[in-house]
């Protein structure tokens, strides 16, 4: 008997040019080998603005792009797969730029009532402004890339001094930084499969704060599905992660990362992010698998949707 499966070609992205390059290249090895051992016929790519010929494979039934932060989650090769009528795993390019952007992200959480962390934004192009910004949030305050991921150029800091040191740093390297007022509590993280929430985690890391580090390289950050929190403060997190995925208009999976105020157990969401990771290390992975699906099937499951939700780009000719 031949596995159905086998009659479908799955392009993986991976790799790309943010400077989660190589987290993207380790889920994208990861996404590759489990949809082959699934049945599926895979082709792994690099791509990049420079080179988008992997997007030129002839035999592709669905598009895998498991690429993170610039021309990887916002937007951009999310257009290109669109413009080649190829269906494709996750958001779309309108969805993807508004979660790439955690500004846009909390301006849309707050039009639906939807708490989130006091902020400020910082360019680089008015460095007189970081210090009066960073005064008006109050310390301890985070700092983070507007368009970033993986705690690229993260820092918590408790003073004017700290927070001017850290945006000189920064904004050599990006545009723009979000100033936000840290939380005291703790930090859950919970995916989003197709609409539903799955178990929340929460991240205790064994260093300040889930830097990059305590993401992919340490063995010593503890992830807990038995939380010590209220039933109905877990219930409200969850359903903030679903509003929030559904309000940037997201599809098929993403992250919502939330805190918890210490005082009041409100959740306050921080961002969302729509590919999250597929390494040995990633958190919606561990969620999925919690509830009975595992790395495979949940690759699997993402293709199937894929294909499913399918929409004819108008004009668009298949290459």
């Amino acid at each position: 008997m031949v596995n159905a499966k086998s009659t479908h070609d799955i392009l993986v992205l991976c790799g790309g040019i943010s400077t989660e390059r190589e987290v993207s290249l380790d889920s994208g090895a990861a996404v590759a080998s489990a949809l082959m051992r699934m049945g599926y016929r895979v082709t792994k790519r690099d791509i990049s603005p420079q080179d988008i010929s992997a997007l030129d494979h002839s035999a592709c039934d669905v598009v895998f792009p498991v690429l993170h932060g610039v021309f990887g989650e916002d937007g951009q090769v999310q257009r290109l797969i669109e413009s080649r009528n190829l269906p494709y795993v996750g958001s779309n390019p309108a969805a993807s730029e508004i979660a790439m952007d955690k500004a846009r992200t909390k301006q849309k959480l707050l039009s639906v009532g939807i708490p989130t962390p006091a902020w400020r934004i910082a360019v680089r192009s008015a460095p007189e402004a970081w210090a009066d910004l960073s005064a008006e949030i109050g310390y301890p305050q985070f700092i983070k890339p507007v368009d970033g991921g993986s705690s690229v150029d993260c820092h918590i800091l408790a003073d004017t001094r700290q927070a001017v040191l850290a945006l000189e740093s920064s904004c050599a390297r990006n545009d723009r930084m979000l100033i936000e007022k840290c939380i005291c509590g703790p930090e859950i993280t919970i995916g989003i499969l197709d609409g539903q929430s799955l178990p929340a985690i929460q991240v205790r890391p064994a260093v300040p704060f889930y830097d990059y580090s305590a993401k992919y390289r340490r063995d010593d950050t503890q992830y807990l599905f038995d939380i010590d929190l209220p039933k109905g403060c877990l219930d409200a997190a969850q359903q903030a992660a679903v509003e929030c995925h559904r309000i940037v208009g997201a599809r098929h999976i993403s992250r919502v990362d939330i805190m918890i105020h210490a005082e009041s157990l409100e959740p306050l969401v921080l961002e969302i992010n729509t590919m999250p990771g597929f390494t040995s290390h990633s958190l919606v992975p561990k969620a999925a698998a919690r509830v009975g699906i595992p790395f495979d099937a949940l690759c699997d499951r993402l293709c199937t949707m894929a294909l499913r939700d399918r929409v004819p780009h108008q004009g668009a000719v298949r290459v």
